[in-house]
This record gives structure tokens, C-alpha cells and sequence, in this order.
């Protein structure tokens, strides 16, 4: 799962300094952690778009009056969260950030969907979703390759056959969620 067959984007959360993330707030947009803070020290440039559920109803009433589908599933979201770190230096990121941006996602409410590895290179991509009583309630996505790395959070119900919807809107790239549901299987 390469950047151009999935996101471009996801979201990078970690331990927080000094303690862990309460589970409760994983049902919030989380705050940068020290790990995103010393990618984009690191990074050439940097994409952040972060949108909670009141900003998101009001970026819904400039969507596409013939898109109903759309502006409902993003009426009814909790939030988006994307990062975008660009380096100009071939993995400026270290498997351990890495592996610790995945750690936060290593709990009972998320299942890992899809781990995309290359032998002794750090790129990969993770799909992890959050299900809650057998519907999807989350979706994050980690895509690092040599010179970018992405995060993208989704939090609150996804219709696995809509969120293409979201593609080319807050940030997502236009074309990286389409194959989630190829992904997915589903």
C-alpha cells in the first residue's frame, strides 16, 4: 500500500509526555505529541489541519449542495486530523518514531487492518480502525515513505461505502480514500 494507492495523510499519536492518553480521549482530536513536534522541527515542510466536530459542521455547509451523502457523513464526524511532514533527506524519521506514533493505536478499541512492510527499509503504511458495537467508529491511517510521512484520523461513524466522499476535502489527498475500501475488503 504505497502513498498513491492509499492516504496521504494520518494522524500521529504517541505516548504523551509524562503519561499516557486517557481512553477517553481517543473520542477527542488528540493533541500534537512530542513525536509530531520533533518531525516538524525535522520536516522541510509541514501540513496541519486539524478540525474538531463544530469546525467540521461549518466546513459542511460549503460543500457541494448535490453531494448529500457527503455532507451527512461529515456532519456526523467528531473530527479530522491530518499531518503531512515533508523531508528533504531520505528517511529523516526513525523506525522507533515510527513505531511509537503506532503504539497509541495498540489498544482493545483499535484493529489493526493492514501493516504494509518492506524488509530493512523504515517506509510502511498501517490502516487501523475503531469499531464500536460492530461499526466502524475510527479510522487511522500511517503512510511513511522516503520523504513524507502522513497521518490522518478520522474519528466518529464511517460508512466504509461513503468516505470517498472526504477525498480532495480538509486536507485528505482526492484520491486517498478511494482504495480503503479495497483495502478493507469490504
Amino acid at each position: 500500500m504505497k502513498r498513491s494507492n492509499v492516504w496521504a495523510s494520518v494522524l500521529a499519536l504517541s505516548l504523551a509526555a509524562g503519561g499516557g492518553i486517557a481512553a477517553a480521549a481517543q473520542d477527542q482530536l488528540p493533541t500534537p505529541s512530542p513525536i509530531e513536534k520533533t518531525l516538524a522541527a525535522r520536516a522541510t515542510h509541514v501540513t496541519e489541519v486539524t478540525l474538531d466536530k463544530t469546525m467540521l459542521a461549518f466546513a459542511a455547509k460549503f460543500m457541494e449542495k448535490d453531494d448529500p451523502e457527503g455532507k451527512e457523513l461529515v456532519q456526523n464526524l467528531k473530527g479530522i486530523y491530518v499531518r503531512e511532514y515533508d523531508f528533504d533527506k531520505d528517511h529523516s524519521y526513525t523506525a522507533e518514531e515510527l513505531e511509537g506514533l503506532r503504539k497509541y493505536f495498540e489498544s482493545s478499541e483499535w484493529s489493526p487492518m493492514v501493516h504494509e512492510r518492506t524488509k530493512g527499509v523504515t517506509e510502511g503504511s498501517d490502516v487501523y480502525v475503531k469499531l464500536v458495537d460492530n461499526q466502524m467508529q475510527g479510522l487511522f491511517i500511517l503512510d511513511a515513505d522516503a520523504h513524507e510521512l502522513s497521518l490522518v484520523l478520522i474519528l466518529g461513524p464511517i460508512d466504509i461505502d461513503k468516505i470517498s466522499k472526504l477525498g480532495g476535502n480538509f486536507g485528505i489527498p482526492k484520491d486517498a480514500v478511494k482504495n480503503i475500501k479495497k483495502e478493507t475488503g469490504k
